[in-house]
């Protein structure tokens, strides 16, 4: 099966899971769990499990089930962030993925419920696992919980933005690139791999996404991004832009993909996975200013 349609099965029964489908009708608060499915759609690229079940295929994927939950639970807490980040109290953003934001088509609070009870989906896929998958599952649980929280992941990201030094590159390893290397360990762990060597390539691809992202910031309208473009100078954020200008953005963007090429470990499916971080690569670039 493909990749994307394992995706999009397992992000399906996640979500109707988390909206209690299974629960008498009425028993459950319907727009909240409205607005769960509202979060995840349409889904994007899909980027972060996609890397997470294709680093379980380059290692043998012996346990598909369990790589497609780690690759769910990890893409559930993404769109948490984003529901979250989208809030007045950060970005106050109207547009995601071409959609108003979900506090505007929902309200503020339902956000924030949507965005918790997003994140609590996440962990409890993890844990319902039979028993023979319970070692790997609970490992799987901590590296998400790692590059969840504080001191290193989303939520310590997000955190750089109230401080008034900031770090850029721990800012983008917290703020972006911990849900990449989440994405690597996780595959190698659901397929019974040790995560720790699989560290730089995420680390690699999500510094990689994170200065495409502000160079699209940059460069880019909000018709072509499908959500508000010029954040990164409108909120006074830091940005590979702002920090090295756009060619020597570009130029750093493409120093870092070719680095994340070199450091896949040997594993058996070393030259699919190359290939598929070339074409991450190619879609990545931008290739030129369409801001009007």
């Amino acid at each position: 099966m493909e990749l994307s349609k394992r995706i999009d099965r397992a992000m399906t029964q996640a979500i109707a899971r988390a909206q209690g489908a299974d629960t008498p009708e009425g028993s459950v608060p319907a727009r909240l769990a409205s607005a769960l499915n509202y979060a995840v759609t349409p889904g994007g690229a899909r980027i972060r499990p996609t890397i997470c079940l294709s680093v379980a295929k380059a290692c043998g994927d012996d346990r598909p089930d369990l790589s497609d939950r780690a690759a769910t639970a990890l893409e559930l807490i993404h769109c948490a962030s984003l529901v979250h980040d989208d809030l007045p109290a950060f970005d106050n953003a109207d547009f995601r993925r071409g959609k108003p934001t979900v506090h505007l088509a929902y309200s503020e609070p339902l956000a924030v419920l949507t965005g918790d009870s997003l994140i609590i989906a996440a962990f409890d896929l993890l844990a319902d696992v039979p028993d023979t998958d319970a070692a790997r599952a609970l490992r799987l649980t901590r590296l998400l919980a790692r590059h969840t929280g504080m001191p290193h992941g989303i939520c310590a990201g997000q955190g750089w933005e109230s401080e008034s030094k900031v770090d850029l590159g721990a800012y983008h390893r917290s703020k972006t690139a911990a849900l990449f290397v989440a994405a690597t360990q996780m595959g190698a762990q659901a397929a019974g791999h040790e995560p720790e060597p699989w560290v730089e390539l995420g680390a690699r691809i999500g510094e990689a996404f994170q200065v495409a992202d502000d160079l699209r910031d940059a460069l880019y309208d909000e018709a072509a991004l499908g959500k508000p473009a010029g954040q990164d100078a409108l909120n006074n954020r830091p940005s590979a832009v702002e920090e090295y200008g756009v060619q020597g953005a570009i130029k750093h963007l493409q120093d870092i993909l070719s680095g994340a090429i070199s450091s896949i470990p040997s594993c058996p499916g070393e030259g699919q996975l190359a290939q598929l971080v070339r074409l991450y690569a190619e879609r990545m670039t931008p290739v030129a200013p369409v801001r009007v």
